[in-house]
């Protein structure tokens, strides 16, 4: 019995922390011609957009756990935007790590998918993703957003465990490249909104306020931030 459960155990471990073979180039690209074509039309993205907020407040909510504060909870609307509370100093270097993840987070996370699907953990990226989705739903407040997460959680886990290699390849790939190339448009929508005077309360006048650097240094390093993580993450998964 207990020998049994073991090798079940290291079947599952290798399942899931195994490596698996990449696809061929040209769907890997296919798979980043379908995220840009998922980003760039308007209509289009303000549907996709909810699943950046996901990430955006993930990334708020995981570095302020990581940096001490107290999480009161998260709320995904309908309009694609979102906030996330917590409670601690409201000055110091925790607070301005929690205003920075917002916007950092979409295409860093992106990033370090790439890395998994360069080395060939596809199956364990899902399961990462899965697990990061099921423990933001315990922050979630409103029924929005947990029907959300829960409808994102539930496409991750399905395709983790009931798919074969080539469906969550087919699946994954098109994922990471949406992170990254949807990481980038928002601090493009940022900077157009402070423009035109629309966004005074955003993530970089917040770290303006809160470190006396200004929002346009902020906005930049949202930039560098995303692009950067774009042209490493696309280097990864076009290294096939």
């Amino acid at each position: 019995m207990e020998s049994t459960a073991n090798a079940s155990l290291a079947a599952l471990w290798d399942r899931v922390f195994g490596t698996q073979s990449a696809p061929e180039q040209w769907l890997v690209i296919a798979a980043g011609v379908l995220a840009l074509a998922v980003v760039m039309p308007h209509r289009i993205w303000r549907l996709a957009r909810n699943a950046i907020t996901i990430a955006h407040e993930g990334g708020h909510g995981l570095i302020a756990l990581l940096t001490g504060r107290r999480l009161d909870g998260i709320r995904l609307h309908s309009d694609t935007s979102g906030l996330t509370v917590s409670r601690g100093r409201p000055t110091g270097i925790g607070m301005i790590l929690t205003a920075a993840a917002g916007y950092t987070a979409p295409p860093l996370l992106g990033l370090g998918g790439a890395a998994l699907l360069s080395s060939g953990r596809i199956t364990a990226l899902l399961w990462i993703a899965t697990a990061l989705l099921v423990a933001m739903l315990v922050m979630i407040r409103n029924a929005y957003g947990a029907l959300t997460v829960i409808l994102t959680g539930g496409t991750f886990l399905l395709v983790s465990w009931l798919a074969d290699t080539d469906v969550q390849a087919a699946f994954a790939y098109p994922v990471v490249w949406f992170l990254l190339l949807g990481g980038v448009r928002p601090a493009f929508e940022l900077q157009a909104k402070r423009r035109h005077g629309d966004a005074g309360d955003s993530d970089a006048d917040q770290l303006s306020r809160l470190t006396h650097v200004p929002a346009g240094l902020w906005l930049f390093l949202f930039h560098a931030v995303s692009l950067c993580s774009l042209m490493g993450g696309a280097r990864w998964l076009l290294a096939v």
